[in-house]
């Protein structure tokens, strides 16, 4: 498809203009439309340019083009026919430059297009009057122009003190105008800004570079990266040249293959990463109607089937394209690499070392390292060009050289490195001193990270254990996991390497207490590693982690009950978090269950350990006080079964003791009222609540007068949650209700402790997630919802509808989880448990604690654990007359009803009224 040539649409500029009898005014509008009809044929050849060859770069040069087209039609006829001079002077003069990505000549359809109006001095009445004319026609257009007025000695001026603009000129493209202005701008620029600052602009871009990487994140593995300014992405291909282009003097990216600073390979590479990343850039403005440079949840379905991608088994179209993205945000990061090595060559970049302080005294003396490794500007170089290629288990050695002299390979080597992939074979993977080096460093290091991050980049850990390759640059399709399958297991190894070394003991106390006691520390190291190896594949990963854990670690060099062991702790790492999270942790059959399971308490140790790392690698945030108090109150119920013995003191015993133990320390109650109060109480109240938080109850409930509604807020720093205790006179609706009023006020349950007492009123206790750090906004939080609910419940008002994070549920909608709903009696002595899980979505919690009114089920507790967009709500229940459910029948309407609760599209929060019957 091809649109309108500059000379052709500027001579339909004229002939509007002339039909109009050359009046402005009445010309303007017809020669608006025009342009917008051009700009609007060009945004068509983008896209059939996209459709017809797949690639993003010539699409982009095909908008660009046709802007290009517009702005020299609208120049030319401005000049001709708006302000026609003469005999210009020597002032007027005026170019059209195109600047930055724009004068690179291309253009997304969500670019700003950026444009230096160049001028010799200083401004005219008649260069004002082409500059004005030109953007109040781009701006009419609905373009975003980026643009700067300026004679040369300012560009020059404001190039030497600002890198931005040194940037943007670097790039320059003339457009339309005088042609000669450009070419004395480019000529100025290369001799009064460009030479000798070469050092200085490179150390800048690198500076700017780094600090757009901290602001997005550091990684390029986010599972929503950001294609333009992400690490890997367009802007890091743009330093690259931007460098190149500064230092080398070169006009092309192709070149750099001519000065020998990359291989032809490595151009292809580049320009292959180039084309990736605008067709993804391209094709997320088209979608999102917006220049948005963010791959979210909610576009990356709809770019992986433009792009044409289908699923595999295991797989899905939009983790096919995600793992193709990373793959080349990888690539670029390759490319990094070799320019700054050639660059540290040419002693313009200083070298660097491993993370870790470098042992400037030893090396200093250091040249020899062992075996055919040398000490190269504190790099490590090879003594040999064919090193790898007569041992291939150099490419191991390498890297334990790495870890015991603090060093880093060379960029050449690493280059070398990832050439020489082919050599690690069956032979490689099997020899045993191989195998001894990689478990060295997976368990002995006090650094394992560094070496395995650097291992993955090179490729040398993908090759050497492929069923880790497979999960390179994996992304998972959910909004809970915030990295790549393969960073998250390093991430994991790196946490659980500093609990090993007492770094986190402040985020891990348990863990960080444990470890020093545990026997199977290899094992442990061995299962974090690989505990999530086999995702991507039809069948549950646990399990078939475990097979590929039986045949990994023979060959790693562990031994048979070393290898059972990890098989185990693979199969069954999600099971504690599960456990801790969706279970009631105060009913004993949920202690009983897991503990039988566990079997012994260095298993017990080795998981809670395990399922630390492993929730603390997901993302930022994502471990906090809750979770670490949920798998401490695991931890310690399981221990004191499993060493006491599988024995447990009687459950009556139990409540005997708490209810003693009340009458003693309540001294703030008088005595008839803690003996009132021991009795007001069923004993599950006793069993689930400690003596000090008893107390709290039942200050709280002898300050309630009849039919009041009462409520007690603190925040819990050690759980990461503000606890609200509320008494009020129980009705069945009560739970709904104050979901309802939770909902209200943007307050998230993530558990509640349902206890009614013998005479009638209810204390509820819910986990709510914090919104603020401060008490008294907590407070203020609290307060509102019991304003909420003593309207609702004693004076029938309705409670105002959820304010909903539509954010959150546009992210929702890019995700399909069926509802599941699961009925257990076998989960606790004395209720049924109810599991419902699915997509999240607001007013969930409110609508299932209704509904669970209306079906005649009384909540005893619940927890609702939430895995990014997918929630896990867990019920403990009972029927009207305080038993199990058991009939089939009723287990079956049960289901039906909570599913049609489930996937009602409008809440009964979005109808404005909570129903208080």
């Amino acid at each position: 498809m091809i649109f309108t040539s500059a000379p052709a649409l500027e001579r339909e500029l004229e002939e509007i203009y002339r039909e109009t009898e050359r009046q402005w005014a009445d010309a303007r509008p017809r020669i608006l439309a025009r342009l917008k009809a051009a700009r609007a044929d060009a945004l068509k050849a983008l896209e059939f340019t996209l459709d017809d060859t797949g690639s993003g770069t010539k699409a982009a040069r095909v908008l660009a083009a046709g802007q290009d087209a517009i702005i020299e039609a609208l120049f030319a006829f401005s000049a001709e026919h708006l302000f026609p001079t003469a005999n210009h002077s020597t002032s007027e003069k005026l170019a059209v430059i195109a600047t930055g990505g724009y004068g690179r000549g291309l253009l997304a359809p969500g670019s700003d297009i950026d444009l230096l109006f160049l001028f010799p001095y200083r401004p005219t009445p008649w260069t004002e009057s082409m500059v004005e004319t030109i953007l109040y026609m781009m701006w009419d257009l609905g373009l975003k122009v980026g643009h700067a007025a300026r004679s040369v000695d300012e560009c020059m001026k404001l190039a030497r003190t600002d890198m931005t603009i040194r940037t943007a000129l670097l790039e320059n493209r003339p457009i339309a105008g005088d042609p000669n202005l450009a070419d004395v701008l480019t000529d100025r620029f290369n001799h009064a800004v460009m030479r000798g600052t070469g050092k200085k602009f490179i150390a800048a871009k690198l500076e700017e570079r780094d600090e757009r990487h901290k602001r997005q994140g550091r990684t390029r593995y986010l599972v929503e990266p950001n294609v333009k300014e992400g690490k890997g992405g367009l802007r890091d291909l743009n330093t690259l040249f931007w460098i190149s282009k500064y230092y080398y003097r070169v006009r092309e990216e192709e070149d750099l293959v001519k000065l020998g600073v990359f291989e032809p390979e490595d151009y292809k590479i580049f320009k292959k990463c180039d084309d990736f990343l605008w067709s993804v850039r391209c094709h997320l403005h088209l979608v999102a109607g917006r220049p948005e440079e963010r791959l979210t949840f909610e576009l990356q379905r709809e770019i992986a089937r433009r792009l044409g991608y289908s699923p595999r088994p295991g797989m899905s179209e939009v983790e096919r394209f995600m793992k193709h993205y990373f793959l080349i945000a990888k690539e670029v990061g390759d490319l990094t690499r070799i320019l700054c090595a050639a660059l540290e060559a040419q002693h313009v970049l200083p070298s660097v070392g491993f993370s870790r302080i470098m042992k400037t005294l030893t090396l200093q003396n250091l040249r020899q390292l062992p075996g055919d490794f040398r000490v190269e500007n504190q790099r490590i170089q090879l003594t040999s060009d064919d090193a790898f290629q007569r041992d291939p288990v150099n490419l191991l050695r390498i890297f334990e050289v790495a870890d015991a002299h603090d060093l880093r390979p060379h960029p050449d080597v690493l280059a070398a490195m990832r050439r020489s992939l082919r050599l690690i074979d069956a032979k490689v993977r099997a020899d045993p001193e191989a195998n001894a080096i990689f478990l060295k460093l997976l368990t002995e290091s006090t650094d394992p990270e560094t070496l395995l991050r650097l291992m993955n980049e090179t490729g040398v850990l993908g090759t050497f254990v492929p069923e880790f390759g497979k999960v390179v640059a994996m992304m998972q399709f959910n909004m809970y996991h915030h990295y790549t399958v393969d960073e998250h297991l390093i991430r994991s190894v790196a946490i659980l390497a500093d609990i090993d070394h007492e770094r986190r003991e402040t985020d891990h106390p348990l863990a960080s207490q444990l470890m020093p006691t545990i026997q199977n520390r290899r094992a442990l190291y061995v299962a974090v590693f690989l505990h999530d190896v086999a995702k991507g594949r039809p069948e549950d990963h646990s399990i078939a982690g475990a097979k590929m854990a039986r045949k990994l670690c023979p060959r790693f060099g562990l031994t048979a009950p070393e290898t059972d062991l990890v098989a185990w702790l693979i199969e069954e790492h999600l099971t504690m978090s599960i456990t801790a999270q969706s279970r009631d942790l105060s009913d004993p059959k949920t202690i009983d269950l897991f503990a039988k399971h566990v079997q012994s308490f260095e298993r017990l140790k080795l998981l809670e350990i395990l399922t630390e790392a492993d929730i603390a690698a997901v993302g930022p945030h994502v471990w906090n006080g809750w979770k670490s108090q949920l798998l401490q109150t695991l931890y310690d119920e399981t221990e004191a079964i499993l060493v006491s013995g599988h024995t447990r003191q009687p459950r009556s015993a139990r409540v005997e003791g708490a209810r003693r133990a009340f009458i003693e320390e309540a001294t703030s109650l008088p005595a008839e009222v803690r003996e009132a109060y021991t009795a007001r109480h069923p004993a599950p109240y006793w069993i689930r609540n400690s003596i000090p938080d008893a107390i709290r109850h039942a200050e709280l409930m002898t300050s309630a007068g009849p039919g009041d509604v009462v409520s007690q807020t603190r925040m819990r720093a050690d759980r990461a949650v503000t606890e609200m205790t509320l008494t009020a006179p129980d009705k069945p609706s009560l739970l709904s209700i104050v979901a309802a009023a939770c909902a209200s006020c943007q307050a998230n349950i993530v558990s509640a402790d349902i206890f009614t007492t013998r005479d009638g009123a209810a204390l509820d206790i819910f986990a709510l997630t914090p919104m603020s750090e401060h008490p008294t906004e907590e407070q203020d939080r609290a307060d509102r919802i019991t304003r909420l609910v003593t309207d609702a419940l004693i004076r029938g008002e309705p409670i105002p509808p959820a304010q909903e994070l539509r954010l959150r549920a546009v992210k929702v909608k890019a995700f399909d989880h069926p509802t599941d709903v699961l009925i257990a009696n076998d989960w606790s002595n004395r209720y049924t448990a109810i599991e419902i899980s699915g997509l999240d979505r607001p007013g969930l919690f409110h609508d299932l604690a209704r509904k669970l009114r209306e079906l005649k089920l009384h909540v005893r507790s619940a927890q609702l654990a939430t895995f990014g967009e997918r929630v896990v709500d867990v019920f403990y229940v009972t029927d009207d007359d305080d038993n199990k459910i058991t009939e089939p029948a009723d287990q079956h309407a049960i289901k039906d009803a909570l599913r049609a609760a489930y996937d009602r599209e409008e809440t009964p929060q979005s109808k404005a009224r909570a129903d208080v019957a």
